[in-house]
Formats: structure tokens, C-alpha cells, sequence
């Protein structure tokens, strides 16, 4: 199953299929390969909007895809510094670079320390979707 999937041991990840990266206050974001996968071509991503406050567990974004629409959640709180915005016009970055070019937003956080703990591990996110697979 693991061979599948690309999931980069160094992320951290949320049970709705998102990705984190930090450096220092900023996080990355975006969704799984696991996710982009369940969710097949791509068309469209309604961005969030730069500048915006937002708490864990929040609706930031939604992807369209050709078999349904999904919403993306914020991993994290914080404020929203930067949106990928290449994917008004090339979505399916998120299907073909999903760690990469596919990024979806820059969050800078504001409470890492207490929600750090939340979020899963590599081996706790591959127990959730090895678990969904079954």
C-alpha cells in the first residue's frame, strides 16, 4: 500500500488529508497524495483569501474534482500569507505535484505549540489511511 502512495516520512498530516510543512512560524499546506488520488482530475481550487484569519479545522479551500468536491481544512491557526495561485490555471498541480507545486496555501501560525500535537505523525497518517484502504 505504501508503495502506492507517496508519503514524504518528514510532513506532518491531519485525518482529513492534509499535509504540513514548518519552517520556523510559517506552515505549508496542502493535500495528500492519498487525497488527490480519492479524488481523481482535478479542475478547479477555490483558493483562500490572503490575508484571512483562520482556526484548526477550519474550511480553507475547496477542490473540484471531476467525480465530486472536497473541502480543504487548516491544519493549523493562524493568518493566511500566501495562496498558491498557479492553480487557478493549472489545478491539476495538486493531482501531478500534490508535496511540490501543488501547495495549496502559507499559513503563519499562531499557536503551533499547543495544535502541533494534533496533527499525526508519517506513521500515524499511514495507520489512518492503511486503515481506510481495508
Amino acid at each position: 500500500m505504501s508503495e502506492k502512495y507517496k508519503i514524504p516520512i518528514n510532513l506532518l498530516y491531519t485525518d482529513t488529508h492534509e499535509w504540513v510543512s514548518v519552517e520556523g512560524d510559517i506552515a505549508t499546506i496542502g493535500i495528500t497524495d492519498y487525497a488527490q488520488d480519492l479524488l481523481h482530475e482535478i479542475v478547479f481550487v477555490e483558493l483562500p483569501e490572503r490575508g484571512s484569519e483562520v482556526k484548526r479545522g477550519e474550511s480553507i479551500a475547496e477542490i473540484e474534482s471531476v467525480k465530486s468536491v472536497a473541502k480543504v481544512y487548516s491544519p493549523l491557526s493562524g493568518s493566511i500569507i500566501e495562496v498558491n495561485e498557479v492553480l487557478e490555471e493549472k489545478p491539476e498541480l495538486i493531482n501531478d505535484d500534490p508535496y511540490g507545486e501543488g501547495w495549496i496555501a502559507k499559513i503563519k501560525m499562531n499557536n503551533f505549540e499547543n495544535e502541533r500535537k494534533l496533527l499525526l505523525s508519517y506513521e500515524e497518517y499511514m495507520e489512518l489511511i492503511e486503515a481506510e484502504i481495508e
